[in-house]
């Protein structure tokens, strides 16, 4: 059977089926914690996150596979993030709510917003509903007044905006971060969507098309390391890095996203500029992090974190058919291949009513405490796989 066979047979017999189990008919949205132990938590927080992710999955297999089932599930996700996760009293996005709806974690971040952002156009393009790609416009005008200065995109508020200068959700490695390479990721990943689903003329596209130059900008002058072939990751507010960190994920993850967001700009000059910056990105995982069966998770202080993790799987895999498509070399197709044989082989979970799992050791045994489905642990990263290769079409 061929790799795009596999995975859409994974898709539709796996992820689907999974997350549509996780529905929660009672109190709206999807139950926020489903354990190794295969332990559903009902009364577990529901991450906002999660739920977007969780709408933009839902709107996306709908859009690739037409089946009108989907997009009932993409529906269920988007009126419980309107009635529950938007904040009414000052606009924006918790972090999470109860298991009822209830504000739980109120902390605005900039983070969060881009994926409520990039979950709404995606439900527009998938239901034409209007009410979705208005509360994008106004998540990015709330972006663009109230989370952003002139060096950028700032990171944590509390609940009325004002700054919350302890960024922990977006940090680690012993490090608190006044901005992050993670952000600006996602914010242009949300910007370049609203901007592919929305026609000449539509309200903000202007700005959003500035501001992803702007990011694209930023990205080449600030976060791309040309000596090391890296993006640096954890910076204070004028942009120097505070670590040395390479991220092997969220590099062949740019490596592909950076080059979504010139597709839909269209502009050769800026392409031909970025694209060397995306091409060496995907070369340096390939060479630095791909172990020919897998990618590394990262690399701290010259010191590689060995342990494998679902979503940079994923984005590898994504990210190697893309460098593929670009430069014709067969070893990326062949490292793609190669990566989802892995995940076939020790990510996804054979038992019955499960899904992938979430972390791996070096020696491929599953991290037991990590989730299957939490906060962080959703169907975005797998089930864009899916849904990319789908639609490229390459074996």
């Amino acid at each position: 059977m061929s790799m795009v066979s596999e995975i859409k047979d994974n898709l539709t017999d796996v992820i689907l089926p999974f997350w549509k189990g996780l529905k929660d008919e009672e109190n709206g949205g999807f139950y926020g914690y489903f354990g190794t132990d295969l332990k559903l938590d009902k009364d577990a927080d529901k991450g906002c996150i999660l739920h977007s992710r969780i709408l933009w999955f839902f709107s996306n297999a709908y859009l690739t596979l037409k089946n009108e089932e989907d997009l009932t599930y993409a529906k269920h996700a988007y009126e419980f993030i309107k009635a529950h996760c938007i904040d009414s009293e000052y606009g924006g996005v918790f972090w999470s709510v109860t298991a009822d709806g209830q504000p739980a974690d109120t902390q605005k971040h900039t983070y969060n917003q881009a994926f409520c952002i990039y979950a709404m156009s995606s439900y527009y393009a998938a239901s034409g509903d209007e009410g979705a790609i208005e509360t994008a416009r106004t998540l990015i005008d709330l972006i663009e007044t109230k989370m952003r200065d002139e060096g950028g995109y700032l990171e944590a508020f509390n609940r009325d905006f004002t700054p919350d200068n302890v960024n922990e959700k977006l940090s680690e490695n012993g490090v608190v971060a006044g901005r992050t390479m993670n952000t600006l990721l996602h914010v242009m990943e949300a910007y370049t969507e609203y901007y592919r689903v929305t026609k000449e003329g539509a309200p903000l596209r202007d700005k959003v098309r500035e501001e992803l130059y702007f990011m694209l900008d930023v990205l080449e002058k600030k976060i791309y390391n040309p000596e090391r072939t890296r993006q640096e990751v954890f910076f204070d507010l004028d942009m120097n890095s505070i670590i040395d960190l390479h991220s092997y994920g969220h590099d062949i993850e740019t490596s592909w996203l950076a080059d979504r967001t010139l597709e839909v700009l269209g502009d050769d000059e800026l392409t031909a500029r970025i694209t060397k910056i995306t091409s060496a990105l995907a070369e340096c995982i390939y060479n630095t992090a791909y172990t020919g069966s897998c990618v590394l998770n990262e690399n701290e202080r010259g010191k590689d974190d060995t342990t494998r993790v679902w979503w940079v799987q994923n984005e590898s895999v994504i990210g190697f058919v893309n460098a593929y498509q670009k430069t014709g070399d067969r070893k990326y197709l062949e490292a793609a291949r190669n990566v989802w044989a892995y995940c076939r082989e020790y990510f996804v979970d054979k038992r019955p009513g499960s899904e992938w799992f979430n972390e791996l050791n070096e020696d491929d045994s599953v991290r037991e405490n990590k989730e299957i489905a939490g906060e962080w642990k959703c169907p975005y990263h797998n089930g864009r796989m899916c849904i990319e290769i789908i639609n490229r079409n390459v074996d």
